[in-house]
Order: C-alpha cells, then sequence, then structure tokens
C-alpha cells in the first residue's frame, strides 16, 4: 500500500467552519480516499513530537514514504500553541530536515498571508505584529530551505511576499465535495441571489446592497454569523428592504437557500488580498451548480471565467447594475450554464486536489 505523511503543526476542531479547520480533514480523507495509508502529526506540540517520534523510527528501520504534505496554519508555526508562545522552536522545522536528510519529498500549503494586509494591520496590536511578523518571516526562511513543492491558493500570492519562495510553486486551492450535488431550475419571476460568508473588512457587500436597493425583481439571502451581521448591520440598514433576508447557519443549515437561489454571489470590494485568496464558498456554490456573479481581475474570477460558470463584473455600480439587470432579463438562459459545471466539478474535488499532490511529489 501507498504511505505518507501527513502534517498539521497545530490543533484541527472539526466542528469549527473556517477553512484552515476544514481543509486539513478534507484533504487527509481524499488522500486516504486515492489509497494511501497516511501517518499523521496533527494538534499541540506534545502530541506532534509524539507522532513524529514514530515516524523517525519507522524511516530509521527502513520504512518507505512516497512523500509529506503539511498545511500551514494562520498563525505562524512556532506559536500554534495554546499560550502561543515558541515552547516548541525545532520541533516542525527540525522534523523538515530529517526528511531532507532522508529523501522524502516535502510539499506545503502555504494558506494565506492576512499579516501582509491591512484586515490584519487593522486589528492587531503593534507590538503583536512585530512579534508574529518576525516568526511569519521565520517560517518563509525554513521552507524556502526545505520545502519541494510550496502550494498556494494562487501563486499571484507570492508576488506579495517579502521572501520570494522561488520558483517551484503551485496552484491548490480549495475544492468540494462529490456528494451533495444538485441541478439547477427557475423557481419563479424574481432573480434570486444567494451569499454565504463573512461580513467586514475583507468582505464588503455594501456597493452590491446599494445597488439591488432600486431593482424590485431581486430578492436576496445573505448568511453570515449573527455576530458580523450585528457588527455590520448599521452600514447596511439604510439599505434593507423586505426583499432582503438576512439568516444565520453553517453547512446543511443553509442548503435549502442556496438550492433555490438563480446565482451565487462573491462580489464584494476587490482589495489586494483577493487577487491570491480563493474563499471556500467559491466551490460551494459550484457544488449547488450556481451560477456565480464576481469583480474582475480577483482569483475568484480566474477560475469562473475559466470554466464559464458565471458572470464576472467591474467594481463599477452602473456596471453591477446593468449585468443584474441583463441576467433578469435572459434569466430562462441561466441554464445553458449548467453543462459547464460538469468540469468544474470533475477537477475541483479533494480527491483530485490529493492526486495533483501525490503526481507533483512521486
Amino acid at each position: 500500500m501507498k504511505r505518507m505523511i501527513y502534517h498539521i503543526p497545530y490543533y484541527v476542531d472539526k466542528n469549527r467552519h473556517s477553512g484552515s479547520h476544514i481543509r486539513p480533514f478534507k484533504m487527509l480523507d481524499a488522500f486516504k480516499k486515492i489509497g494511501y495509508d497516511v501517518d499523521v502529526i496533527m494538534g499541540y506540540a506534545a502530541q506532534r513530537e509524539e507522532a513524529i517520534d514514530k515516524i523517525k523510527d519507522n524511516i530509521l528501520n527502513g520504512v518507505i514514504y512516497d512523500f509529506c504534505y503539511s498545511e500551514s496554519s494562520t498563525m505562524p508555526t512556532l506559536l500554534t500553541e495554546k499560550n502561543h508562545l515558541p515552547t516548541h522552536p525545532f520541533l516542525d522545522f527540525g522534523f523538515f530536515k530529517f526528511l531532507k536528510n532522508h529523501g522524502v519529498k516535502i510539499g506545503l500549503f502555504y494558506r494565506d498571508t492576512h499579516w501582509l494586509f491591512e484586515q490584519y494591520k487593522n486589528t492587531v496590536s503593534k507590538p503583536k505584529q512585530l512579534i508574529s511578523t518576525f516568526f511569519y518571516k521565520y517560517d518563509l526562511k525554513k521552507y524556502k530551505k526545505y520545502i519541494d513543492i510550496i502550494y498556494m491558493p494562487d501563486k499571484k500570492m507570492n508576488d506579495y511576499l517579502p521572501i520570494s519562495l522561488g520558483s517551484n510553486i503551485q496552484n491548490l486551492p480549495p475544492a468540494l465535495d462529490e456528494e451533495k450535488i444538485y441541478n439547477y431550475s427557475p423557481k419563479n419571476e424574481f432573480l434570486n441571489i444567494f451569499y454565504v460568508g463573512g461580513l467586514g473588512d475583507l468582505y464588503n457587500l455594501e456597493l452590491f446592497f446599494k445597488v439591488i436597493f432600486d431593482l424590485d425583481f431581486i430578492h436576496f439571502t445573505l448568511c453570515t454569523r449573527e455576530s458580523e451581521w450585528n457588527n455590520q448591520k448599521e452600514i447596511y440598514k439604510k439599505y434593507m428592504t423586505d426583499r432582503i433576508n438576512v439568516i444565520n447557519g453553517g453547512p446543511g443549515e443553509y442548503d435549502v437557500f442556496l438550492e433555490e437561489s438563480d446565482i451565487a454571489l462573491l462580489f464584494a470590494e476587490p482589495k489586494k488580498y483577493w487577487n491570491f485568496a480563493i474563499p471556500v464558498k467559491l466551490f460551494e456554490y459550484i457544488k449547488f451548480k450556481k451560477p456565480i456573479i464576481s469583480v474582475k481581475k480577483t482569483a475568484t474570477s480566474r477560475i469562473i471565467e475559466k470554466y464559464k460558470i458565471g458572470f464576472t463584473v467591474d467594481y463599477n455600480e452602473d456596471l453591477l447594475k446593468d449585468k443584474l439587470i441583463h441576467i433578469y432579463k435572459n434569466k430562462n438562459k441561466l441554464t445553458d450554464l449548467i453543462p459547464n459545471f460538469n468540469m468544474a466539478l470533475e477537477e475541483n474535488t479533494w480527491e483530485a486536489r490529493a492526486r495533483k499532490v501525490a503526481k507533483d511529489l512521486s
């Protein structure tokens, strides 16, 4: 049986609905589904150390591992303990060094770079920024030294890093499950639009709200955390009408709203971060075969345009309004986009991501 090492340098909570806690388990299951016997390193440092020692013993005793796949934390690797102190400074990178010395290739998914952008600097104190930035840069230096292939949501992320990670960089965006795939059929005379996700600095939907305020043919369902809506509703209350429905709910709870929608929304203010970041919700929309409307020249728009599964518009009030009117007047043609989802579904499962990693590192 094929054998690999799966390394996650932090505690992962299955009950948290964020990408950094969903993706590790999706990728782990995917590697198992494509036939790998997986030795897992995951959790706080004490758990990781125990797993690392066993794997080192295996290698020293002749066990062959095809490769090691790792996913970074949103925090610096050395600060992932509960107390965020570097109590085990040599654990993870020392293990990478050991693997490199024993000829085991390593691929690592570098999750995101919030720490380089305003959304991080606006919410974290200066002393914490200085400390965390030092350790984030330390991570980059170690990745450059030990990692064979760096994976990113989109390779454009490398353009923003203070330390280039080299040329061996591959795209490995989020993905979708093969189950729960629905087929679209128009429900009524309205244009029903659905959005699920955050609301705030990175997810600024004000221009969209402003546009749909006067478009009486649009019904919009916004699914976000109650706390985020409460923090932001003062911004949006002047645009609220009985055509806008705000709900709270996690995966499974909002499915009926997404299934009944005509199109799905990813039209947020295009900050630099969106040049390379790809939200998990994009693939949730694809899973439901929902045509997606997004801002042009973002990582999301490139996927939409590649597969022809939606609409991309410049971040402009008049252009967005015109596009929505056009979609509404041609609503019966939305079904023409559905066949385009077949390729997107086939190429963007978690198993497809795992197969890519295995091929790259073999």
